[in-house]
């Protein structure tokens, strides 16, 4: 059953043409995806299939009465409603009544108002739909729904309108960009929820695993046109190479062959009438396919490493900690040549603190850190260089240096840097402010490498960035001789590039995993896996006569069900608080009685999470 149908779509601003005559279409079930460069049109194209705005030539048509759910990158949700409100706002008896049920529980009503929400939701057969809806917002980590959208953070607000569109449940969803602001176990479990059978799904992500294993055809915008891959992101790659290879032997056949006819076409005389008019017209073809771009331009990476000494950077018994709360407990490591780390951890566990103790920004509370009198940073941090937005791109770049060292004694000039990075000649002179998200985030990697460092520390490095401009960082980094350490939801990213993981497992416990990401993955498993049969095993507590004779637990008393309620409220305002405690610390305070306070506060913070945690977990069995 087909479930839309593009048909000759292009669009221009302009005298720019991002696509022409494209054509493509999505049935159900079908889950596909959209790769391109930055700037080619991938934001454009999906704005057209969410139909805020229009093409220029052909249509987008979708199948009559199909229900399609739009997923922006950033979410525009109304500030003033609450999350319950944005969540159930559907057109269905059953949000409604959820919607209802929801506020009075989150008032801790009581009486005849919750009586008749309870006896709606019986009728309404709403408890499947609030199921749903709880494992969704819990896999979110959505808890109080009573807050206001306008005090959510953008990564919050992506969540929720997430959420919003998975219970809403919608024919077609429409994706752009859904893993980011999620950690790994979201990613992980949104993999599995879109590859239900049942589920259409047109997207765009620049997460690859997630392109691998949900898709099963992706289409990529290239040249103004479009290419259809019958795959996923595995077959994608291999079928790509092809084509180009493909492309590049019929372009140079077409060369080869125009040498020919452009002496013909120079041997004859001037008056086009003693010519044949069927050769000229296979003249101009044969000149149009002979013009054509082999390769595009490519992000081109290149520094002049500064020589690493034999000492690098050691660790000496490092102990870090805010009030109870234990960062780092006796972790001792030396740096060696070549090292390929990364850094592994639940938000908020440390990682922001161990890496600027590396880098001598915050001091331990013992032990020593001694950096090697050849080493140079180089931080990529999650949040990036600010820039000025009155300032020019070149103008970011002439600050660092004029003129920038590279191998064998070549040099580059400023502007021949930037067209290095594919910031084309025509956009020195743009101000920082109109730069797209993925085109910051090239011009702070650029002034990054501007300073040769031969010890990189990525945090975060693949956000904004496409698939294709990804793959040639990755290779530039396999090819980097320096240090390097990475942190990245980007399992790929990670697998691909590190070598062994520093894990922080709470506890100030750190652990040095010799693999990547996915060998910590499995091994993880396993070992829950193993703690679930040893407790499966063990002896159970004899259940005293009465408690037998009511039978097994099979759902919440009423009781419970408020308590329930209360716990993912309660959770949710922990989450926060401990998230602001975080960052807190980590923004450079030199008062050490307030460090000791908030750290304090922040270990028993931790600690009602862990309680609260264990207890709404015992009662979501039988919720």
């Amino acid at each position: 059953m087909n479930y839309l149908s593009v048909e000759g779509v292009g669009k221009s601003y302009g005298e720019r043409t991002l696509f022409a005559d494209i054509t493509f279409g999505l049935s159900k079930g079908q889950k596909m995806a959209l790769v391109a460069r930055n700037g080619t049109g991938k934001t454009t194209l999906m704005r057209l299939l969410a139909r805020l705005e229009a093409p220029d030539t052909g249509e987008v048509v979708f199948r009559k009465d199909l229900q399609v759910g739009f997923l922006d990158q950033e979410p525009a949700l109304p500030g003033e409603k609450t999350i319950a409100e944005v969540l159930y706002e559907a057109n269905n008896e059953r949000a409604i009544a959820l919607r209802e049920y929801e506020e009075l529980i989150a008032r801790n009503e009581e009486g005849e108002a919750l009586h008749k929400a309870l006896e709606k939701m019986e009728r309404l057969n709403a408890w499947d739909y609030e199921a749903r809806s709880k494992e969704i917002l819990g896999k979110l980590a959505i808890f109080d729904t009573t807050r206001k959208v306008g005090i959510l953070s953008g990564g919050q607000r992506k969540r929720v309108a997430l959420a919003k569109l998975l219970i809403d449940s919608p024919d077609l969803l429409v994706l752009d960009d859904p893993t980011y602001h999620l950690d790994i176990p979201m990613v992980e479990w949104l993999e599995y929820y879109l590859s239900l059978d049942l589920l259409t799904v047109f997207m765009v992500t620049h997460d690859r695993y997630f392109l691998d294993r949900v898709c099963d055809e992706i289409i990529e915008i290239d040249g103004g046109g479009l290419h259809r891959y019958r795959g996923n992101y595995s077959y994608f790659l291999e079928k790509r190479q092809e084509r180009q290879e493909v492309l590049a032997a019929e372009v140079g056949k077409a060369k080869s062959l125009m040498k020919t006819e452009l002496e013909w076409v120079r041997r004859m005389p001037k008056a086009r009438g003693t010519k044949s008019k069927a050769r000229l017209d296979a003249f101009e073809n044969l000149r149009a396919s002979a013009g054509r771009r082999v390769k595009e331009d490519e992000l081109q990476l290149e520094i002049k490493m500064n020589r690493l000494g034999g000492k690098i950077l050691e660790l000496h018994h490092l102990r870090k900690a805010y009030g109870d709360l234990k960062i780092v407990d006796d972790f001792s490591y030396k740096f060696k040549k070549f090292d390929r780390v990364g850094l592994v951890g639940a938000n908020g566990a440390g990682k922001t603190t161990l890496i600027n103790m590396f880098l001598g920004l915050e001091a331990p509370d013992s032990g020593k850190v001694v950096q090697g009198e050849t080493v140079v940073f180089g931080y990529y941090r999650q949040d990036g260089m600010q820039f000025s937005d009155d300032k020019r791109v070149i103008e970011v770049v002439k600050e660092i240096a004029e003129v920038i060292p590279l191998n064998k004694g070549r040099k580059l000039t400023a502007s021949q840097l930037l067209e290095r990075f594919l910031f084309p000649s025509n956009s020195h002179y743009t101000y920082v402010h109109k730069l797209s998200g993925g085109e910051k985030r090239r011009l702070y990697l650029l002034t990054i490498l501007m300073a040769n460092p031969n010890f990189l520390i990525l945090d975060e490095p693949t956000n904004d960035l496409d698939i294709l401009t990804l793959n040639v960082l990755e290779d530039f980094l396999e090819d980097y001789t320096g240090c390097l350490m990475i942190v990245s939801h980007d399992r790929y990213f990670m697998d691909k590039l590190v070598d062994h993981l520093f894990v922080l497992e709470g506890n100030g416990q750190v652990r040095d995993f010799p693999g990547h990401y996915s060998h910590y993955r499995e091994w993880k498993l396993v070992r829950e896996e193993e703690a679930r049969k040893q407790a499966a095993a063990a002896p159970k507590v004899s259940t005293p006569a009465k408690a037998k004779s009511q039978g097994p637990k099979t759902k919440l008393t009423y009781k419970e069900k408020l308590e329930f309620e209360r716990l993912e409220t309660e959770i949710e305002s922990l989450e926060n608080r401990k998230a602001e405690l975080t960052e807190a610390l980590n923004g450079g305070i030199s008062d050490h009685e307030k460090i000791q306070a908030i750290g304090q506060e922040l270990s028993e913070v931790v600690e009602a999470l862990e309680t609260k945690s264990d207890r709404w977990l015992e009662l979501s069995e039988y919720a």
